[in-house]
């Protein structure tokens, strides 16, 4: 029998975790291994800065101006908290979609980007939050060790550490790296519409006036507006009213609060306007997806 594969690893823990679909929380409480064996509806969900491995099947990834297909033997990373929809396009029982998802330090990647060689530092044209690259032999040896060393306390306290600070140099000094480097990097335009976007989601239901927004990032409306669409794939309202929705969404289905309270408090005044935006976004009105939950 050869080597363990990346891919043997995460189908050997979803087994003995007894899932055939749905997720699995790793030991190391951050990271997720995904599986499902048909393909999938659009589905509307927030993505924080993150490493997702697709090891089997396909997965389609974007915002409403921007959609990438990442495969097996691809990674996505998302360098900024988007508000996304994706949906499995390739899967069958037989052949189940498999992924992991890796969170992102972007504190370990802001202590590692001085170390870099200034020859290192890569110029990047797109300035879009999300990027693909294969995933290469290197990292699914790093991630695989990582997970192993998660395994057993001592391991996981001593090693895991060390392997995920490999991970995130990888990162760094890989193809996607320039993305990376440049969210890292203080006082550039990556950095300000991520300060931006951490603001607007610090509050949600505080009402956003773009033009204020961009003035305390030190940029002009027209910079700042054309900037936050190119690295989020929104306008600065349209990222805020999806936050809000899928935060709203969250709530209608972990809680029992009333249907005007959640949207007054992602900072919806109208309950009416609430409901419409939202079938609008999920297809059902938040009455009736909170029933479809329930049901299920």
């Amino acid at each position: 029998m050869g080597p363990q594969t990346l891919l043997d690893y995460v189908l050997t823990q979803l087994d003995h975790a007894g899932i055939g679909q749905g997720v699995l929380t790793h030991k190391d409480g951050g990271t997720v291994f995904l599986t499902h064996p048909a393909t999938t509806q659009h589905e509307a969900n927030v993505y924080r800065p993150l490493l997702c491995a697709v090891l089997q099947g396909a997965k389609e990834v974007g915002t409403s101006t921007r959609t990438l297909t990442v495969r097996a033997g691809q990674s996505l990373i998302v360098s900024n908290a988007l508000p996304v929809v994706s949906r499995i396009t390739e899967a069958a029982p037989d052949h189940p979609y498999v992924a992991l998802v890796f969170p992102l330090d972007l504190d370990l990647l802001r202590a590692l980007a001085p170390s870099l060689p200034q020859s290192s530092a890569q110029r990047v044209s797109d300035p879009f939050s999300i990027c693909l690259a294969p995933t290469g032999d290197d990292m699914q040896d790093a991630l695989l060790r990582y997970f192993r060393q998660c395994e057993t306390e001592v391991a996981r306290h001593m090693l895991a550490p060390i392997t995920s600070r490999e991970i995130h140099a990888r990162l760094l000094i890989g193809q996607h790296g320039g993305t990376l480097q440049k969210l890292v990097w203080h006082e550039n335009t990556a950095s300000r519409i991520f300060a931006a976007t951490h603001e607007i989601r610090s509050d949600l239901g505080k009402p956003l006036v773009v033009g204020e927004l961009a003035a305390r990032m030190g940029m002009s409306s027209s910079a700042f507006f054309e900037q936050f669409k190119a690295v989020t794939g929104n306008s600065p309202l349209q990222y805020q009213k999806d936050l809000r929705l899928l935060h709203a969404r969250n709530e209608l289905q972990t809680t029992g609060s009333k249907v005007s309270e959640i949207a007054y408090g992602v900072g919806y005044e109208s309950s009416a306007q609430f409901s419409r935006e939202y079938a609008r976004k999920f297809g059902c009105s938040p009455r009736q997806d909170r029933v479809s939950d329930a049901a299920e």
